[in-house]
């Protein structure tokens, strides 16, 4: 396992730095330190096409695609100076991280050369239709319905959790197009454009105040025929691939966020006199040895070449950094006390560390509930019987 850089890859760590700091200090000021997703939308597209003209956006994908053909250390050293920089989060994300490899890997030449140059540039916001009232954590019962009409694929159903959906360009979607399919059979994983009469996005409020995430309803929404990725009933081998690229080198720029968060609890915990407690102390060390273990996880999680054997640190790392962060954001309550209890102002508008403990409780939700997850360390991990599954 690979724990350190060479002097080359520390090279390109500076400049990262460099060029990322100069933009925060200079014509992207404005938007440093945003946490809030739906913050400044219009300005971070804006900053999205920045990152593209300059090919800081998708720095592992191919030259030919917009990127730079970096290695693995070197996209891991960008995701971090990105979040040391205090850089805000990437709206188009889904595209860059999901959409943009799964079309390198499972699109035509016809589907790269549509997408990814606009992808790259950051014109094209993606956002991901994978979530269902009923099809949470389980996207096998999903019940959205696609059927081909005269050359266009027509879909009708509802999905949920679509973050961003309301600021995006398209949306993947997987859709059940063999009747009476059940389970990750007859699914297809289709390309749809948003801004159409079929497409309805009605957004969701959250705990914090913000409205990242969407309900999206399809009503006779349409796309072309070629606009699925694979083929038809390929679905669930489509989503199973993006799902592995969710696990990326986006973690090691994650784990720096989440390294920021807990030196801003140790300073309030300077400054009111919490680090006084000998509990509190007990926890903050705690935290910090539960980020480096991650850390070193991460780095072995991505340093394995083997791809002909599950990898035990894949399967369990979402759980882990979910159930981290949670105990992070009640740390940091416990640490600011009744004055993390008052948003400053009249707005609903909370700061960094109340805002980490209302966000860290959907942690163990999204991407995958810690329940989901157990089941898959155990299965897939442990060689345990499967749990039943009526309609598979």
């Amino acid at each position: 396992m690979k724990l350190g850089f060479s002097p080359a890859e520390e090279a390109f760590r500076a400049e990262c730095a460099d060029w990322l700091q100069a933009q925060m200090a200079g014509p992207f000021k404005d938007i440093k330190g945003i946490s809030k997703l739906t913050a400044s939308p219009e300005r971070r597209k804006e900053w999205e096409q920045h990152l593209g003209e300059h090919r800081w956006s998708c720095i592992g994908w191919p030259v030919e695609w917009g990127g730079r053909g970096a290695s693995l250390a070197e996209q891991v050293i960008f995701a971090e100076e990105y979040a040391r920089a205090g850089v805000p989060g990437r709206v188009n994300h889904i595209g860059i991280e999901l959409a943009g490899p799964t079309i390198l890997t499972f699109g035509t030449e016809e589907q790269k050369q549509r997408f990814l140059p606009d992808i790259a540039a950051g014109r094209t916001i993606f956002c991901q239709g994978f979530s269902e009232p009923g099809a949470g954590s389980d996207l096998a019962s999903v019940r959205t319905k696609g059927r081909l009409e005269n050359g266009e694929w027509v879909v009708n159903g509802q999905k949920i959790w679509t973050s961003l959906a309301h600021i995006s360009d398209w949306i993947f979607v997987v859709t059940r197009t063999e009747e009476g399919s059940k389970g990750p059979k007859g699914l297809t994983f289709l390309m749809m454009p948003i801004d159409q009469p079929g497409i309805e996005i009605r957004g969701i409020t959250q705990i914090n105040g913000d409205a990242e995430f969407n309900e999206t309803f399809f009503t006779d929404a349409r796309c072309p025929a070629d606009s699925l990725i694979g083929g038809v009933g390929d679905g669930w081998k489509i989503a199973m691939g993006l799902l592995a690229f969710e696990r990326g080198v986006s973690t090691l720029g994650q784990q720096m966020a989440f390294r920021n968060e807990l030196d801003e609890i140790i300073a309030a915990a300077r400054a009111n006199g919490a680090a006084k407690d000998p509990l509190i102390r007990q926890r903050i060390a705690k935290a910090e040895i539960g980020l480096r273990l991650m850390r070193y996880g991460a780095l072995r999680m991505l340093s394995n070449t083997d791809h002909s054997k599950i990898d035990g640190a894949a399967l369990t790392y979402k759980i882990q950094w979910a159930t981290w962060r949670r105990g992070l954001g009640e740390l940091a309550m416990d640490v600011l006390g009744q004055a993390g209890e008052v948003a400053a102002g009249d707005e609903y508008e909370w700061d960094t560390l109340p805002n980490l403990f209302l966000y860290s409780r959907a942690d163990t939700i999204y991407g995958g509930t810690n329940q989901i997850q157990r089941n898959l360390i155990a299965e897939r991990g442990l060689g345990m019987p499967r749990e039943p599954r009526g309609d598979v």
